[in-house]
């Protein structure tokens, strides 16, 4: 009886930890290909204070790396330190000609920067 009962049970947690995991697949994306609203780095600087924060979606180059996550990004009108989150990681290397668009939270202050979570190569 009691390993009935005890077989029961795991069956029970086993397909209810299956449901689980197919109801909270995270690793999948929408895979939108309409317009972006885009911002220029000359639009982010000039608007910059030390309180400014807010969402902002670029295009252009990572143009030298700095550190193990943070690179200087230049879309052509100015340069800005970005951040890349750790758990970033792309398909293919990258360098200076490779376009890209970066999805992430700019934050003014005295170096200004844009914290990236998404990027995108183009």
């Amino acid at each position: 009886m009691k390993k009935t009962v005890l077989m029961m049970t795991t069956a029970a947690l086993l397909s209810s930890a299956a449901v689980w995991a197919d109801n909270n697949d995270h690793n999948t994306q929408v895979q939108y290909t309409g317009p972006i609203e885009k911002v220029t780095v000359a639009s982010l600087l000039e608007s910059s204070n030390m309180f400014t924060e807010h969402n902002a979606v670029v295009e252009g180059h990572l143009i030298k790396q700095i550190s193990a996550e943070k690179f200087l990004f230049s879309d052509g009108t100015q340069q800005i330190q970005v951040d890349l989150d750790d758990d970033i990681h792309l398909p293919q290397k990258i360098d200076a000609n490779t376009k890209v668009r970066l999805f992430g939270e700019y934050e003014g202050g005295k170096t200004p920067e844009i914290e990236v979570d998404k990027i995108e190569i183009l």
